[in-house]
């Protein structure tokens, strides 16, 4: 059986539905080559027996959506690579899931029979990007995503890594401005779907930098998505990617681009948010909605929620890397659909939205939505996305010399991203490895390592995922880990600074969603949490070398050049002082496994040790 994926750009643009609001300004070439705006989406594959030729008042309308993809082409390794399921008798399995062969086969499945289908995103779909796909500035990414038949995604915070500039690039296409075309004879052609940034103004001018809403029609159906990121994305991406730009309120920004798509008659509306909240269960098929509706599930996204106007009819969410599908009430009390959908391409949501096609609205109490697991397949994968098996191997083959490099050695499993503790065993592997590296006098003599959780993007793990053999670490699976290739910095900060950043983990703009940072060797101290905010970080108990820390006392620390700017929420560390500026993390890190590990001496998983949870 043939999955029939679209062949060719110009006819699948043919197809497209991108109406938007005229005359927008851009930042640079981010208005330049836009998608046609008005063109009609053509039908799925395959037609819908429910439908006989006598139309019915109410059609169902097909919602596949999915968030923070983060260029995870390949399946993701480790723990990492999988999703949680309550099993009937109440244990809970972890299932290995993922992977863009697997999430098309996954999609155009789904679509199958479906007569109106929509598929969008809620952003992070680059960034943060394995090497496969960030060693090419992820037009690998974009490139699946254009087969995938993706119509419409938010931007994330991630999308902001590279800068305004490179967003446009990718919407846009051309070939990168310093490294040139990948692949010879080919230039990169940008996105087929609209990427939207409706609260991402320009500065200079307060206009969007991208679309703010589009309009998806069918048929006489017509849906209208508005996409916006965290207003807090200053907050979690480097100076340079924000540059020039201001981010605002989510909230009134969806409601103001709900009122205008209200008086231009377009009644169905769906929020894009790059933003989320978190579950009371990790298991994706958990009921969000028991006891009671939005009582699962806390976070941003909920009172994001509940501020929405009424004329939005779903949300489809992101940011928190969390699976729920829950009903939180809108400002007129009526629940309304929220759902995200993990991360990675491990899972996929199906929503129907039962589209009234007198009132051009969605029938709220009609809305059913669930998510899906992106099962690894082979076999299925061999049907119904050979396209995506062949880009894979394409981007592989130019990505294998630098990726298969070895690095070092590990004994086991290192979990990083993939590990729900405060303190993760690949966490201080890794400020230990900044430590080692920054700590001689001329590399800054660094007495402490601060590394920010949300910079480890994976497990380092023991089976090869090539010829390379059990417990070798590739560049490409270091990369993995760390892909932000961020500089070190050495910095001054005093005894009390560090105890404020401590606090600052667990208060201020950390309190709902603690960032826990991780240590280097020798610093301890004891985390509380059965307090609140601040008081979680017991002052007494915190120690260098088993010395407490002296309040008035100057330590050198390494960081990473993204926390010495304040960057997650600790504004505090942009206080230092002599910042001296070292090698990339990534090269820090290899560094570090190449001195301390061989063959016949591998790294061992650190125990974690260093923090003391109280729960």
């Amino acid at each position: 059986m043939s999955a029939n994926p679209r062949t060719t750009r110009k006819h699948r643009a043919a197809r497209r539905i991108l109406a938007s609001a005229a005359g927008l300004a851009t930042l640079g070439a981010l208005v330049a080559a836009m998608p046609a705006s008005g063109a009609e989406e053509g039908d799925r594959a395959g037609g819908d027996a429910r439908h006989t030729s006598k139309p019915s008042r109410t059609v169902d309308v097909q919602l596949l959506s999915f968030n923070d993809l983060h260029g995870n082409l390949e399946p993701p390794a480790g723990s990492a690579g999988t999703v949680n399921e309550t099993q009937p008798d109440g244990t809970v399995k972890a299932i290995p899931a993922g992977g863009v062969e697997h999430l098309a086969t996954s999609l155009r499945k789904a679509r199958q029979g479906e007569r109106y289908s929509v598929t969008a995103a809620g952003g992070d779909m680059i960034g943060a990007s394995p090497l496969m796909s960030g060693l090419f500035h992820d037009e690998p990414t974009i490139e699946a995503l254009n087969k995938l038949d993706l119509d419409v995604s938010a931007v994330g915070n991630h999308e902001f890594d590279e800068g305004a500039t490179e967003l446009a690039r990718m919407q846009n296409g051309g070939c990168h401005p310093v490294e040139g075309c990948f692949e010879k004879g080919k230039e990169f052609p940008g996105a087929d779907f609209p990427y939207l940034a409706a609260n991402v103004t320009n500065e200079k001018t307060g206009k969007p930098i991208l679309k703010p809403y589009t309009v998806w029609k069918k048929k006489g159906v017509k849906i209208g998505f508005i996409g916006v990121t965290l207003e807090g994305t200053p907050n979690i991406v480097t100076e340079n990617g924000i540059k020039g730009l201001k981010f605002h309120d989510e909230i009134e920004t969806v409601n103001k681009y709900a009122k205008e798509l209200d008086r231009r008659g377009v009644k169905s509306i769906v929020a894009l948010i790059h933003e989320g909240g978190s579950p009371a269960s990790s298991s994706y098929n958990y009921d969000c909605d028991s006891p009671g509706a939005g009582d699962g599930i806390s976070g941003p996204i909920v009172d994001i929620a509940k501020g929405i106007t009424p004329k939005v009819d779903a949300l489809v969410t992101g940011h928190t890397h969390q699976a729920y599908v829950c009903t939180v009430p809108d400002p007129a009390g009526k629940p309304r659909m929220v759902t995200s959908a993990s991360s990675y391409g491990k899972l996929y949501t199906d929503t129907t939205l039962t589209y009234d096609r007198r009132t051009q609205d969605i029938v709220r109490t009609g809305v059913k939505s669930a998510n899906h697991i992106v099962v690894r397949d082979q076999e299925q994968a061999k049907i119904w996305a050979p396209d995506m098996t062949s880009l894979i191997g394409r981007w592989n083959a130019l990505a294998a010399p630098i990726a298969s490099k070895p690095q070092g050695f590990i004994s086991a499993d290192i979990n990083g991203r993939g590990s729900t503790a405060p303190e993760k065993p690949l966490g201080d592997l890794i400020a230990d490895a900044q430590l080692e590296g920054l700590a001689p006098a001329d590399k800054g003599g660094a007495q402490i390592a601060f590394m920010n959780p949300g910079g480890i993007r994976s497990d380092l793990v023991f089976k090869a995922s090539g010829s390379e053999g059990d417990g070798v670490v590739t560049y490409g699976e270091a990369f993995t880990v760390q892909p932000f290739t961020n500089m070190m910095n050495v910095v001054d900060l005093t005894g009390a600074q560090l105890v404020t950043a401590l606090q600052q983990q667990v208060s201020g703009a950390n309190e709902a969603s603690p960032k826990i940072l991780q240590v280097s060797k020798g610093f301890t101290y004891t985390l509380d949490l059965t307090k609140t905010g601040a008081a979680r970080i017991d002052v007494s108990s915190v120690k260098l070398n088993g010395v407490a820390l002296d309040p008035a006392k100057t330590y050198r620390v390494a960081m990473n050049e993204f926390l010495a700017g304040g960057g997650d929420g600790f504004p505090v560390l942009k206080e230092h002082k002599n910042k001296l500026v070292g090698a990339s993390d990534l090269d820090v890190f290899n560094a570090y496994l190449a001195k301390n590990s061989s063959a016949a001496a591998p790294i061992t998983p650190p125990a974690a040790d260093r923090i003391t949870v109280v729960k």
